[in-house]
């Protein structure tokens, strides 16, 4: 059942821990009436789904800066082509880690505050996008584990996914990824609203100061934790759809589809809007 806010933001529940839709119509959206309420739910939710909004390039854009400051991608462009097909896009090698459990711009010193994703071709069969929510994951967490985790700090590698599609990289393309640098994080996020959320991904290899194989088992271990059935939503897509998720509070990844298939996701981010903090 759909819930209609004073404002009058039309929005349903997915989930009960993570996914709403968003109802309103694209004109109603444009006009950015409703865009604290978005940012609202967005934080409230991790993911919010925009279905069959049919936003055209020009038309996400506009929406997107009705909620924020846009970032630009390498390009320089605020839309970025996901795609595997060379033709359409940039970096392909890289986007094939968007196959793994990860969030955007790890190594920022504010990472991306939201994405938001238009599907405008899709594959025969697969491709769907998994997310989980980090907050409502540490949130279930027990009191012995939040004590347990408060201080741990973990090193995230941006190269550390190429290990996970190419397990023996030739030197170039490992010199490569190692080129994007990695970062010390905290364990656990304190965001400035005072929530708490789980920083995790396939960026994680170390818990500092642990021993190799305790901190393999423990983030093995929190990431089967945080995508388990409680916190996690996949969206299949259909042509049209947008969906818009809070990149500092979940994790997401897309789900194995036919390479060669043509796949094509039309991206705008959000900028950064606060450092990742103990």
């Amino acid at each position: 059942m759909a819930t209609v806010t004073e404002a009058g933001l039309k929005t349903r529940d997915i989930k009960p821990n993570i996914a709403s839709e968003v109802l309103n119509s694209k004109e109603e959206l444009l006009t950015g009436r409703y865009s604290a309420e978005i940012r609202d739910l967005l934080e409230q939710r991790g993911v919010i789904v925009f279905p069959g909004i049919a936003f055209t390039d020009e038309e996400q854009v506009a929406f997107t800066r009705t909620l924020g400051s846009t970032a630009r991608e390498r390009t320089g462009e605020e839309v970025f082509t996901v795609s595997l097909d060379p033709e359409k896009s940039t970096g392909v090698e890289y986007l094939k880690g968007a196959f793994y459990w990860h969030f955007d711009g790890v190594i920022q010193a504010k990472p991306i505050l939201a994405s938001l994703l238009s599907a405008k071709v899709l594959p025969p069969s697969g491709g769907d996008t998994e997310f989980c929510n980090t907050y409502a994951a540490y949130d279930a967490l027990s009191d012995e584990d939040k004590q347990r985790f408060a201080d741990l700090r973990v090193i995230h590698s941006n190269w550390a996914p190429l290990l996970y599609h190419t397990p023996e990289p030739s030197q170039e393309q490992l010199d490569l990824f190692a080129s994007f640098g990695e970062i010390e994080l905290p364990l656990v996020w304190t965001h400035k609203s005072g929530r708490k959320s789980l920083v995790l991904g396939c960026t994680a290899t170390q818990v500092v100061g642990m021993d190799r194989k305790d901190s393999t088992l423990l983030l093995n271990r929190l990431r089967e934790w945080a995508t388990s059935e409680p916190f996690h939503y996949s969206h299949k897509w259909s042509a049209g759809d947008m969906v818009m998720w809070d990149n500092t509070g979940t994790l997401h990844r897309a789900t194995p589809y036919p390479l060669n298939s043509g796949r094509e996701m039309h991206r705008t981010k959000l900028e950064g809007e606060e450092p990742i903090a103990a």
